[in-house]
């Protein structure tokens, strides 16, 4: 976390007291729209330049968070305070001490060259002859003659054969391989920082054609070679807020939403087309949940309804793969053998006047479901149901998907998700306070309390597993193994969270906890490369998948 100058920090100060939860915020029972308006308009202010996980931004949401929770009366239960931390691994990133001299001209990183994320860090002074591959002394090597080779050979994966004659010449006794492109043919070779491959024991470098063409167009010349490679891993450290209302209960309802968001599109995962870091707010992806969490907080602590205890839990680290809700369930601070179940609040903020439609997944995790969750809302008004459905419900049995009841569903706890749906403004900078539907978002709310209404004095639910949604990122495959990746995972390697039912992974006899290593031809190292070595594969195609479970390396013929 950057240290903000001492001007920057007191108008942050300011800017907190002036928007504190204890300033214009309704003490009426019920949902309110002020107050929804007033916690949406501070979380999605540019501010807080986007809520991204471990930012100033995310400290600053989750004080708000805290503060509100407190007002609301509800007791700490993080593991300091009301805050859970837990820590996001950020991938590779090159130290001050990387430097590379040929012929002692200093070359600029990632424009004259760039070492792979599993080279090794070493420092490197020597002659040598580019032609000639002696032991101890540097190897170049051009790519030229292997991209022709392969140039329509849709399976040839150019930075697995890197990898892979990497740990071959280190073998034969390359002290480090030195690569480049003399040819016409585009590489696309980067820096890729979330490479998860075990070191390859040699610096592994690019350089590029530029730099090609100045020092090793003479392939019978010796180079004064000085290199250091420093390779450094980088890790962020994200925040849960937790609050607990105890009404001296056997069973805790757990009641959760987002608050964290993109930043300015560091991560990768916005859809805005320019490149230009911009401030994303996610009004409606997550604080128009995060407010509905503070709204109900609020309202609970002044209801009679007491056959359960309420945990209220904003999760960071969502939108970069569910850390944050993963992290509590597996370091919860209450047993989740006493939670009844969970509901999840994420993008309820965009409810459509003229449709009305609000989408409740986790519809199959319970059979209680179908007897409490009509398929129409009605707003009481005097006793009378109007005419005209405030909601209209549209209902998704899976357990599990892109947001944080996943988590819960995987410890086999009953889930909700509440959701009115996806609009143009889905993670770009236009996802602005401005656009929320603050009498939708409190109706939403409205059925959420309705629903624990019905079930406060019921025994507790019963747990049923549902179909399983893979997600494997916003690209198109014409083939998907079915795993549910673990996105927190930092080895090596895609471990599978989940395996969905009837989907190759299955059928060959994956299972969650899996850690898929090689998929057919290529190495699997991160989410990246797995996602491209399906890219290779059409629906039909056999593969040998070797992975490892437990500390036992196995492999399996799955068809795509």
């Amino acid at each position: 976390m950057k240290h903000p100058s001492i001007i920057r920090s007191l108008a942050l100060v300011i800017l907190f007291a002036a928007c504190h939860p204890s300033r214009k915020i309704s003490s009426s029972i019920g949902p309110s729209e002020m107050n929804l308006r007033s916690h949406i308009q501070f979380l999605a202010d540019d501010k807080l330049e986007g809520r991204r996980t471990g930012s100033e931004g995310e400290r600053l949401a989750m004080e708000y968070i805290r503060a509100a929770f407190q007002k609301n009366g509800l007791a700490p239960k993080g593991d300091s305070g009301y805050y859970q931390a837990f820590e996001v691994y950020d991938g590779k990133v090159l130290g001050d001490s990387t430097w590379f001299y040929l012929n002692g001209h200093k070359l600029e990183a990632f424009r004259d060259f760039f070492p792979f994320a599993y080279s090794a860090n070493q420092k490197i002074e020597s002659t040598p002859s580019i032609a000639i591959q002696e032991a101890d002394e540097p190897w170049f090597f051009d790519l030229k003659e292997i991209l022709e080779e392969n140039k329509n050979n849709t399976h040839f994966d150019l930075p697995d054969y890197i990898r892979k004659n990497a740990g071959k010449a280190k073998d034969r006794g390359a002290a480090a391989v030195i690569l480049y492109n003399s040819s016409s043919i585009k590489d696309k070779l980067s820096f890729e920082a979330k490479d998860r491959t075990a070191t390859a024991g040699i610096p592994v470098i690019y350089l590029s054609n530029e730099v090609a063409k100045q020092y090793l167009k003479d392939s019978t010349a010796s180079l004064t070679v000085k290199l250091n490679v420093d390779l450094q891993e980088k890790r962020r450290t994200g925040h849960n807020v937790i609050g607990y209302l105890d009404n001296g209960a056997a069973e805790t309802i757990v009641l959760g939403a987002h608050f964290d968001h993109l930043g300015k599109g560091e991560d990768g995962n916005s859809r805005h087309i320019n490149n230009d870091p911009i401030i994303h707010n996610g009004a409606d992806d997550n604080a128009s949940g995060t407010a509905a969490l503070l709204e109900l907080s609020r309202t609970l602590k002044q209801t009679n309804l007491k056959g359960h205890n309420y945990l209220f839990i904003a999760f960071s680290g969502e939108e970069l793969g569910l850390f944050g809700s993963k992290y509590f369930t597996e370091h919860p601070s209450i047993d989740l053998r006493t939670v009844d179940y969970m509901i999840n609040m994420d993008m309820v903020g965009r409810l459509n006047d003229s449709s009305r439609v609000l989408t409740i997944g986790g519809y199959g995790t319970s059979p209680a479901w179908s007897k409490y969750i009509a398929r129409e809302f009605y707003e009481n008004s005097g006793g009378q149901k109007k005419n005209i459905p405030s909601l209209v419900i549209r209902i998704d049995s899976s357990g599990t998907g892109p947001s944080d009841h996943t988590s819960f569903y995987r410890k086999d706890i009953p889930v909700l998700f509440y959701f009115t749906g996806l609009h143009t403004d889905y993670h770009k900078p236009s996802d602005d306070a401005d656009k929320i539907n603050y009498a939708g978002e409190r109706l939403v709310i409205s059925h959420i309390i309705k629903l624990m209404e019905s079930l406060d004095k019921e025994p507790k639910l019963v747990f049923t597993k549902t179909r399983e949604t893979s997600s494997t990122g916003s690209r198109a495959f014409s083939v998907s193994m079915g795993i549910m990746p673990d996105y927190t995972y930092s080895g090596n390697g895609v471990r599978a969270d989940g395996i969905s039912d009837g989907k190759p992974a299955q059928k060959a006899g994956l299972k969650a906890g899996d850690i898929i290593l090689q998929v057919g031809d290529f190495s699997i190292s991160s989410m990246d490369n797995y996602m491209q070595a399906l890219g290779k594969f059409v629906k039909g195609e056999k593969a040998l998948v070797k992975f490892k479970r437990g500390e036992k390396m196995m492999e399996v013929t799955v068809e795509f």
